[in-house]
């Protein structure tokens, strides 16, 4: 059975997020369960609509010595059925929405599923931010 569209994927706030996450090596988008998904080939490293209660909203993956500062963040929430230990949501249509720190996470959570070839061609566009 397919699953119902949660969210408009011509929404500017998705535009918004699509235009961050396919600027990254390999990256692509894969409708799954209704939502726009973005995957580094394969693994999913954002999930557009944490829930049909917040469509608007991404779960990305936190790197492991971040997460429980996001946590501590009262924009960030635990995802359902994501492992909370090392995902987070956020919602995208608040006025305090930061996308310079979401740029930011998405880029952190691309590299926790990237492959050691993804995450090469990465650090050749931002050596600033290669993993040292």
């Amino acid at each position: 059975m397919e699953h119902p569209r949660v969210v408009d994927p011509r929404h500017p706030l998705v535009e918004r997020v699509r235009a961050v996450c396919l600027a990254l090596p390999e990256a692509v988008e894969v409708e799954a369960w209704g939502r726009p998904t973005f995957r580094a080939a394969k693994p999913i490293f954002v999930h557009v609509s944490a829930s049909m209660d917040r469509p608007l909203s991404i779960v990305l993956k936190t790197d492991p010595d971040e997460h429980q500062a996001l946590t501590q963040d009262g924009r960030f929430f635990g995802p359902p059925y994501y492992d909370r230990d090392r995902w987070v949501g956020v919602d995208l249509d608040q006025p305090d929405t930061d996308w310079q720190l979401l740029a930011e996470l998405i880029e952190t959570s691309y590299r926790q599923v990237a492959n050691r070839r993804q995450r090469t061609a990465l650090d050749a566009l931002r050596p600033e931010h290669a993993d040292g």
